[in-house]
């Protein structure tokens, strides 16, 4: 039987709307559906342009059976603060923090277990020095927000725009987007193999977890930070 959605239920629209909604609109408007979005491996942050039912037909689903479980998860309330003031220290201090802190121990872990299991044939080869560029590309993305453009919003007079550096991050976040695809597929997308010891266990799952944040990073700033100060987009 299908979820029925109560009329009137706030923040909750018709059933039959879902599968048309972009797919960075849908995260924004039902963070609850975040995590099914991620496992479905649905691109909310740097694909949140494309609607639920392209992406789903994109990754071989169901948008039908997509929407229906959505549906089912509705209504349950965001744990990100919406103001753009609070939001910004949130991203710092979960995120940012987040990843200075985990990056370099996972790209050491990589490097010993690339080390240790030179000989295995499903060796994540490459993988360690990956994660360090990641590390160094994504360091210098975060300084520039935390430098530039954090102090700019911070600064920002009622409807003033900040198109320009806003669209400089939105470029990197699709570079993100692909070295994130990258990470997944050296990583096995988070399947270790069945003789892998502790480590590389512990490495696959460290990826898969870094993987996730940097979504629901991304997401919170393309889809709820940035559109508060693009004059384009309020237009």
């Amino acid at each position: 039987m299908d979820p029925v959605v109560e009329a009137g239920q706030p923040g909750v629209q018709a059933q039959a709307d879902l599968a048309a909604l972009p797919l960075g609109e849908l995260a924004r408007s039902y963070p609850q559906a975040l995590g099914l979005l991620r496992r479905l491996r649905l691109d909310y942050c740097c694909g949140g342009a494309r609607t639920l039912r392209e992406a789903a037909v994109e990754r071989g689903l169901d948008p039908l059976q997509v929407q229906q479980e959505i549906v089912g998860l509705l209504p349950v309330a965001s744990d990100a603060p919406q103001q753009p003031a609070q939001l910004i220290v949130h991203i710092r201090q979960r995120f940012h923090d987040t990843h200075r802190a985990e990056l370099p121990e996972l790209a050491r872990l990589a490097h010993k277990v690339e080390r240790v299991h030179r000989d295995h044939p499903q060796l994540p080869a490459g993988l360690g020095e990956l994660l360090e560029r990641t590390l160094q590309e994504l360091s210098e993305h975060m300084d520039k927000e935390e430098q530039i453009l954090f102090p700019m919003m911070q600064r920002a007079a009622p409807g003033m725009g900040l198109d320009a550096p806003i669209a400089r991050m939105r470029a990197e976040h699709e570079d993100h987007g692909q070295l994130l695809a990258e990470l997944r597929r050296l990583s096995g997308d988070g399947h270790a193999p069945a003789d892998a010891c502790n480590s590389w266990r512990a490495l696959v799952a460290g990826v898969d977890k870094f993987s996730d944040d940097l979504i629901q990073h991304i997401h919170l700033e393309n889809n709820l930070l940035f559109p508060a100060f693009e004059a384009a987009r309020r237009a």
